[in-house]
């Protein structure tokens, strides 16, 4: 606990540039931090939080605005309805809390805010349009994890500088504004979890920076075709589709312009996490990210500039798998399941050197499991269960490790793990004993004929010209030949 006449001596200290005050909160209120008269410029940080701390804080005084949460990330700082900042204030962060209500318009007159991070909260309400236009200042908006409903602000600034944009878990409907367009140094996109209800964003091909895209619980629709430029996605390396009703054919051309994943091994530079630093801060925008990843739901507290995802699981995807998907050499987790994907499953899967986790279930791919798949030395998690599969499973290596549960109901599978053995020789045995035994009858046949054929012909020469003077010399040179031995 801080002593109370501690506090009021920082009135005293003309150059204070950072308070940290985290394990006074719970004993005493913002109302007795008195930090005016004096050079505080730079930020507070005011976690981990104690529920029972209700005072709004000096915002006379603030630069940045930091509530964190406990490390248990339990019992956040409960302060009502959402405090308007003063147009100074640069970065506010009041995630993990117990904020109600809606955002006020008022928030936008916050002409120098660039980040804006409510995630995590029980805010509701409409986001307001206002927040749209500020784009051209704000560089991170999260309102992920809250209440919201209704639409997306439908005008993003011409020269936007956002470079993430977060409002998964809401309930907000409509369609992706294409103004979105406009943020070109946007690099993450999450609108997981909400009720939009649109077509494949080709438009966000566009955006040269884009490396984390999460479309996944949601209504979107339709092919992923009509790309606007040449090359779309060329940083792309998270993408999640899932659970939507996306229908057509895997586009061979989207994945083969995938650069990052398609390169990331080729890169010598150390992986970094996606974070924004400023000044000695680093905001990690990435936080709380979650995927599908080796068979369950993960949340991420941060993420590296390495990790490479595809997830298209629980749509309506058809026809067989591209064989460009074999050239992603970096990508470390593939979910394809619960589509309509045919045919064989194909070999140029065993060049996916990084892969940890691949799901093909739920689909209808038929023919052998290929034995380049133990090539992957780092899989970890495989499912191929409910599919046509057929033949032995390969062995060695990593499929060595894996149980019965990666291929149930493939009834034309077998070998281990499975308790239905090949009999591979056993079975080649008993066809090559069917097709001797039907060479055999054919042959039997073919003498019965032929020898009617000629019994028929020398019955006939025999009554027709009498006595076959050139049989019995046949005849007679033969029993010479016995005499003579």
């Amino acid at each position: 606990m801080v002593p109370l006449n501690l506090l009021r001596l920082v009135s005293l200290f003309a150059k204070v540039a950072y308070v940290d005050i985290s394990s006074s909160l719970g004993h005493l209120g913002f109302n007795l931090t008195d930090f005016s008269n004096n050079s505080l410029n730079q930020a507070i940080s005011c976690g981990p939080n104690d529920p029972h701390v209700n005072d709004r804080p000096p915002w006379d005084v603030l630069w940045k605005l930091f509530t964190k949460r406990r490390e248990e990330g339990k019992n956040a700082i409960s302060i009502g309805r959402l405090p308007t900042p003063p147009p100074s204030l640069l970065w506010y962060f009041v995630s993990r809390n117990k904020l109600v209500g809606d955002i006020p318009s008022s928030i936008c007159n916050a002409s120098s805010l660039e980040v804006l991070t409510l995630w995590n909260n029980s805010i509701n309400g409409t986001i307001p349009e206002c927040i749209g236009n500020s784009s051209s200042s704000l560089s991170h908006i999260d309102l992920g994890n809250n209440n919201f409903h209704g639409k997306i602000p439908e005008s993003f600034a011409k020269y936007c500088t956002l470079q993430s944009f977060r409002i998964n878990n809401n309930q907000i409907g409509g369609s992706l504004p294409r103004s979105l367009g406009n943020c070109k140094d946007l690099n993450l996109l999450d609108v997981g979890n909400s009720n939009l209800n649109d077509t494949f964003p080709n438009w966000l091909g566009n955006l040269d920076h884009l490396q984390v895209l999460v479309l996944r619980s949601n209504k979107f629709f339709g092919q992923m075709d009509n790309f606007d430029v040449t090359v779309p996605f060329p940083r792309l390396r998270v993408i999640d589709l899932s659970h939507n009703n996306f229908s057509g054919y895997l586009p061979t051309n989207f994945f083969k312009n995938l650069q990052s994943i398609r390169m990331g091994h080729e890169n010598k530079l150390e992986p970094e996490y996606m974070e924004d630093v400023s000044d000695y801060i680093a905001f990690n925008y990435a936080y709380g990210l979650s995927f599908t990843v080796k068979g369950s739901e993960t949340e991420f507290q941060s993420v590296l500039t390495s990790w490479m995802v595809i997830d298209f699981s629980d749509n309506q995807f058809f026809r067989e798998l591209p064989k460009t998907l074999g050239e992603l050499h970096s990508l470390i987790v593939l979910n394809l399941s619960h589509n309509c994907l045919t045919g064989p499953i194909p070999s140029s899967l065993g060049d996916l050197s990084e892969l940890e986790s691949l799901d093909l279930s739920s689909n209808k791919f038929q023919g052998r499991i290929p034995t380049e798949l133990t090539n992957l030395g780092f899989l970890e998690v495989l499912n191929l269960s409910q599919n046509n599969l057929k033949g032995p499973i390969p062995q060695g290596k990593q499929f060595d490790t894996f149980t019965n549960d990666s291929y149930k109901e493939n009834l034309g599978l077998c070998g281990l793990p499975l308790s239905k053995r090949c009999d591979n020789d056993r079975g080649t045995l008993v066809k090559f004993d069917r097709d001797d035994e039907l060479n055999w009858k054919f042959s039997i046949l073919m003498g019965y004929g032929c020898g009617l054929v000629l019994g028929l012909s020398m019955g006939y020469i025999v009554f027709a010209t009498g006595k076959p003077w050139w049989l019995i010399r046949i005849v007679e040179r033969v029993q010479q030949r016995f005499t003579k031995r």
